[in-house]
């Protein structure tokens, strides 16, 4: 297939890329590169420049002919959206309009969407499931819960079939050890830790000991990037092989506490890094573990990856080579 992948150079996304490739598809990567890396791009993959923001890029893009499409290309920090909403409402809504517009005017073909888990706020019971109450806590997991309200309108005017990926915490990198640059920024508890044990960072805050939960800290759902890529070439090959939409949370559905993931990243980096302990953070619910039920049945997926070694030894191989 013909795979025009939209943020590609991402973290999430170059292991889109690898996955799709993999299985010998032809990957195209747009990106502005605001995030993205042109190290993690795959040797001989095409790179097309360009903005989602610019109408003149997509309809450039889309005067070619696509198999389906794959979207990552979003602003993804939850604590900057409740600062800068206007940057997230322009790029994640606007631009993400601007890319369906275009997809609907050139065939509509299918479009595989990186949702979040974030569009369920508090958990009103565990495992979340699909059909859990969606009351974001944040500006992002607005916009994320907005463009799926938005996809349902266009495959109900335009037959626009799209899959929305619910993903929990995505973590790990290339068990191949093929993606070598690390996130830019990460505001994620993984990357955070293997920044401290590289001696990148002085220090790491826990934040909060006193939740209801084993050991007091936060207890989070991991998904390995790896398995997630995986789930993206299944969701595609779901919606040309169906010809309907669907909507799936992605988690490993096992959780993990920070204080635990904090000790495994120690014994495996073997650096006993410098780590305090802090208030809690608003809007930090105590667990948030997902059942992936639904997308073991609708796309026949199962993580591989996505225990704590494996989440963390991939992690380590990256950030212990810089």
């Amino acid at each position: 297939m013909n795979i025009l992948v939209v943020g590609g150079a991402g973290y999430i996304g170059s292991h889109v890329c690898l996955a799709f490739a993999d299985r010998g598809d032809q990957v195209t990567i747009f990106d502005n590169f605001s995030s993205g890396s042109r190290i993690n791009i795959p040797k001989g993959m095409e790179v097309v420049e360009g903005d989602i923001l610019n109408t003149e890029d997509l309809k450039a893009i889309f005067s070619r002919k696509w198999d389906g499409v794959v979207h990552l290309a979003a602003f993804k920090a939850a604590g900057e959206s409740m600062v800068e909403p206007e940057k997230y409402s322009v790029n994640n809504i606007t631009g993400t309009l601007n890319l369906l517009n275009a997809m609907a005017a050139h065939g509509a073909p299918p479009l595989v969407f990186s949702s979040s888990a974030a569009i369920f706020g508090e958990p009103a019971y565990l495992p979340i499931d699909e059909d859990h109450p969606k009351a974001p806590e944040n500006y992002y997991g607005f916009t994320k819960l907005e463009i799926e309200r938005f996809l349902d309108w266009y495959d109900r005017l335009r037959g626009l079939r799209s899959a929305a990926l619910r993903y929990f915490n995505a973590a790990g990198y290339d068990p191949q050890g093929r993606i070598t640059e690390p996130e830019r920024s990460p505001q994620n508890l993984l990357p955070i830790l293997m920044e401290a044990a590289a001696g990148m960072r002085d220090s790491v805050t826990v934040f909060g000991d006193d939740y209801p939960t084993p050991d007091g800290t936060c207890i989070r759902d991991y998904v390995h990037v790896s398995d997630l890529a995986n789930a993206h070439v299944k969701a595609m090959d779901y919606l040309i092989r169906e010809d309907k939409s669907l909507k799936v949370n992605l988690g490993s559905e096992s959780g993990i506490s920070v204080a635990e993931m904090v000790e495994k990243a120690v014994k495996i980096s073997q650096v006993d890094f410098s780590r305090s302990m802090g208030a809690r953070r608003a809007g930090d619910p105590a667990n948030l573990v997902a059942t992936s039920q639904l997308a073991r049945d609708l796309l026949d997926w199962t993580p591989q990856y996505s225990d704590a070694e494996s989440l963390l030894s991939t992690t380590w191989k990256v950030y212990s080579a810089l």
